[in-house]
């Protein structure tokens, strides 16, 4: 995954007419750590997306824009418009991811 390190990036990413996953973190999130211990996995599954990751609080401006309360937080953008949105308490699982990206594929 590439990191998103700029607000054009950002802006790049989700304008995309390809579907694009964005990964909100923080480093010190241990959430975000066993997020990280599968989802290489699920990314092998699902090639049909662009994945990113985006520091929350490196970018708060847009994390609070598109309501990222909690970390990790996996965002579907497409064309400029955000599509899905999985919060983190439902983002624990490798199931869990995989049932939320099927939807958008």
């Amino acid at each position: 995954m590439e990191k998103i390190v700029d607000v054009k990036k950002y802006e790049e990413v989700t304008n995309s007419e390809k579907a694009t996953v964005v990964k909100f973190y923080a480093t010190w999130c241990p959430d975000c750590s066993r997020l990280d211990a599968f989802i290489g996995e699920v990314i092998e599954e699902h090639p049909s997306f662009t994945w990113y990751t985006m520091d929350r609080d490196e970018f708060p401006e847009i994390a609070s824009e598109q309501q990222v309360m909690g970390i990790p937080s996996l965002l579907v953008f497409k064309n400029g418009e955000k599509i899905g949105h999985l919060h983190s308490a439902n983002a624990k699982t490798p199931e869990q991811v995989e049932e939320f990206l099927t939807q958008y594929e």
